[in-house]
């Protein structure tokens, strides 16, 4: 999982940040994907999430719709970071 966060500013679009993490198995996706569910739901915060039977796509978007990437958000996409 050499991977890592990755900015994408668009010209007609807000900032966002996006990491792709890839598992050796369903069993380790599937154990990342509920420790995320737990954080996320204790935080009240929930990134786009996609993924397949061994990778999981996270977009993670500003808090404050319409601005840039914050702080706030490089800590948050940090303590996604700590779920792996």
């Amino acid at each position: 999982m050499d991977h890592q966060w990755t900015a994408r500013p668009k010209p007609d679009r807000v900032e966002w940040l996006e990491r792709r993490l890839e598992f050796s198995n369903y069993a380790c996706n599937r154990d990342f994907l509920d420790r995320l569910n737990d954080f996320c739901e204790q935080q009240g915060r929930f990134p786009d999430i996609s993924f397949g039977r061994t990778y999981v796509n996270i977009t993670l978007r500003s808090e404050n719709e319409g601005s840039p990437i914050s702080e706030e958000d490089y800590a948050f996409a940090t303590s996604i970071d700590g779920l792996i």
